[in-house]
């Protein structure tokens, strides 16, 4: 909740810093500071996660533009070659 909200709450700090404190005898105050370091490190790695993602939406955006533009272009150019197609294949019948 701490990543979402964007702040870790001083008890969900001071219980991390004891179980740190007793699983690696380091002292409370260093294992307040270890929980710290590695919250902000995931912070600015969820910050950085968003940037990519919201960048690679972006280059899809543009590419599906762009697709979607050649296409009607290709469509375009295909009913201009069919009408004048039919209209030059009608007259050959009628001569």
């Amino acid at each position: 909740m701490g990543l979402k909200d964007g702040a870790l709450s001083a008890p969900d700090q001071q219980y991390l810093g004891q179980l740190i404190a007793q699983r690696t005898g380091l002292n409370q105050q260093d294992a307040v500071a270890r929980v710290n370091q590695t919250f902000t490190a995931m912070q600015t790695k969820l910050k950085q996660a968003e940037v990519s993602a919201r960048e690679a939406a972006d280059k899809t955006r543009k590419a599906s533009l762009y697709a979607a533009l050649w296409l009607f272009i290709s469509l375009l150019i295909g009913a201009f070659v069919a009408s004048f197609a039919a209209t030059f294949g009608g007259r050959q019948r009628d001569l």
